[in-house]
């Protein structure tokens, strides 16, 4: 017998995420904006800070909202900061990240290369939260952009798919679901674990040379699960469980990119890891 208990509200979720791909849109998407504080391509990056540095989004979220709270944060420490809308599809306002991942690498690839003509730096850092944070190493992995590219911080990232608690090795039992999944929202499909797209990326080792990757994760989080599975191996990798940090910190999969500021001074120490600073539960209010 199923155990429908567990099933039904992750099932609702599931039906009304792949339902937003047919809403017609009804109002503008999100664009850049210098007036935000950042995404200003007048900014030219200091000595201390020499790399710009790309705001990766995770999936249902745009280049606003999902970094209200980090871009301001390294806006304020001297950063030049960008983010980009990627993965839209066609009808559906503000909602991105939800068209097939290998294409929104090659929007990253187009973005980065923006990024640095505008600032007339040599490389880049990255930075992305959930699916922002594992699409970034196919554009390293395929696209060449590990010529481009200092460091990856992925900030609870997918990197090897999800389960969401076991509920997606019940898709079987709901025929159609896949098909909808895959036709409709096709980044969802992607980051199912043991997915075609995530086999290809994974195949052959998790990293590339010269790129140093950073991955913060939280025991708490509810859509990337196992949580170790966002885990990387291979060199050059840091892996950093956040309740090693502070084992007061309770943040999920959201509030980890969105508000934790024990997170983000722990992305800030892997921006600028020659003057990093003990990450601790204080490092809430620094």
């Amino acid at each position: 017998m199923l155990p429908w208990n567990r099933v039904l509200r992750p099932l609702t979720a599931l039906l009304l995420t792949a339902a937003v791909a047919v809403v017609p849109a009804t109002t503008a998407q999100a664009a850049d904006a210098p007036s935000r504080g950042w995404n200003d391509y007048t900014c030219k990056p200091s000595t201390a800070h020499p790399r710009p540095v790309v705001l990766v989004h995770g999936t249902f979220a745009n280049s606003v909202d999902n970094w209200l709270g980090l871009a301001p944060y390294l806006k304020n420490r001297g950063y030049c900061v960008f983010s980009l809308d990627y993965g839209q599809l066609p009808g559906v306002p503000l909602i991105h990240a939800l068209g097939p991942i290998d294409k929104s690498a090659e929007q990253l690839k187009t973005y980065v290369d923006k990024v640095l003509a505008a600032t007339g730096a040599a490389e880049t850092d990255l930075v992305g939260h959930s699916q922002g944070g594992m699409m970034p190493r196919y554009y390293l992995k395929f696209l060449g952009g590990a010529a481009k590219v200092n460091a990856l911080v992925g900030i609870a990232p997918s990197n090897h798919g999800t389960t969401l608690s076991g509920f997606t090795h019940l898709l079987p039992y709901f025929p159609g679901i896949e098909d909808l999944l895959t036709t409709n929202t096709p980044a969802l499909a992607d980051q199912v674990a043991g997915s075609a797209f995530l086999t290809k990326l994974n195949e052959g080792g998790d990293t590339v040379p010269g790129v140093q990757y950073t991955v913060l994760a939280t025991k708490y989080d509810e859509v990337v699960t196992p949580y170790r599975s966002q885990f990387l191996s291979g060199s050059g990798v840091r892996n950093v469980l956040l309740q090693d940090l502070c084992a007061l910190d309770l943040s999920e999969h959201a509030v980890i990119g969105l508000l934790d500021r024990v997170a983000f001074h722990e992305v800030a120490n892997a921006l600028d890891p020659a003057h990093a600073t003990p990450t601790t539960c204080a490092s809430a209010v620094d």
